[in-house]
């Protein structure tokens, strides 16, 4: 977590390094650490985006600086960014990877819930989505293969995960091996996770996903993440708001944006034994904006 503070008022932001990213926590800290003289003599947002490149440690400063200037000029982040007011999203609730029975359990278990997001590791993934649709015959689906798929998996089984009712399909192919999505049919919208970091990645994707995931650990920061939205709508590809496993803290500033999406990911703090002071309200599934004691 990073905090900076001005007359007593103080910004936080967090962040999550991600080693399939090549990032540590160690090298993190550095990262936001080498900046603290540029902060203390009011490094500003728009310098910050060129002083470290997108990732998790420009997010976490980034983040705060947007908290500091929401609360020293007592207003909220949603309207010093220009966006509508947040309201409350649905978010989808995580099956995270195993046998096909011990998903179909977990699945079971949350059968209520409107939208299940299922984990996926390439080999026997169709009798796992087949096992989770019996188990949860009315939920809504969409998996994540997490680049685990070849393009022969992806154009023999997509028809099938179709009739099982997947409706979204994130990342099947490596990053940087995903260029025959552009000359295949898609029977099922494919969303792009690892393949698109920053707005001007969504421009080079475009043309083989029909959406992308916007994660601020990958866009470095809620200021990039205002450019990826823009360059979303230009480009006429749909939005998915996803995070790492954070805190309340880092899926504070991506809930102001779920309004802006076809799909939200924002369960993290479902799955933690303890969490932040002033938390996100979760009911059921809805994802409740933050209060400004938590951030924004």
């Amino acid at each position: 977590m990073a905090e900076i503070s001005d007359d007593g008022v103080v910004g936080r932001g967090e962040c999550v390094p991600y080693a399939r990213y090549g990032e540590t926590v160690s090298g993190v800290v550095q990262q936001i650490e080498a900046l603290g003289a540029d902060v203390t003599a009011g490094l500003t947002r728009a310098a910050l985006q060129d002083r470290l490149p997108p990732g998790a440690a420009r997010n976490a400063l980034d983040c705060a600086l947007w908290d500091l200037e929401a609360k020293l000029n007592h207003t909220n982040v949603w309207q010093l960014a220009g966006l509508p007011e947040p309201m409350p999203v649905e978010s989808a609730f995580t099956v995270s990877l195993g046998t096909p029975e011990a998903m179909a359990s977990a699945a079971r278990d949350e059968a209520r819930r409107p939208l299940l997001k299922l984990k996926l590791t390439g080999s026997g993934d169709l009798e796992r989505v087949e096992a989770v649709r019996r188990a949860a015959p009315g939920t809504r689906l969409v998996v994540d293969a997490n680049e685990a798929w070849t393009a022969d998996m992806f154009l023999e089984f997509g028809a099938r995960y179709r009739a099982l009712g997947v409706e979204m399909i994130e990342q099947p192919l490596p990053a940087g091996d995903d260029a025959v999505l552009a000359e295949v049919d898609r029977p099922i919208p494919v969303c792009a996770d690892e393949s698109c970091h920053t707005s001007a990645d969504v421009r080079t994707v475009a043309d083989r996903y029909d959406l992308v995931n916007l994660k601020l650990d990958k866009t470095g920061g809620f200021t990039e993440a205002l450019r990826f939205l823009a360059a979303a709508r230009e480009a006429n590809v749909g939005l998915m708001i996803g995070c790492m496993m954070c805190t309340s803290l880092g899926i504070a500033p991506a809930a102001l944006l779920g309004g802006t999406a076809r799909y939200n990911d924002l369960d993290a703090p479902l799955w933690l034994a303890r969490d932040r002071d002033y938390p996100i309200e979760f009911d059921g599934s809805t994802v409740r904006p933050p209060r400004p004691e938590l951030w924004g």
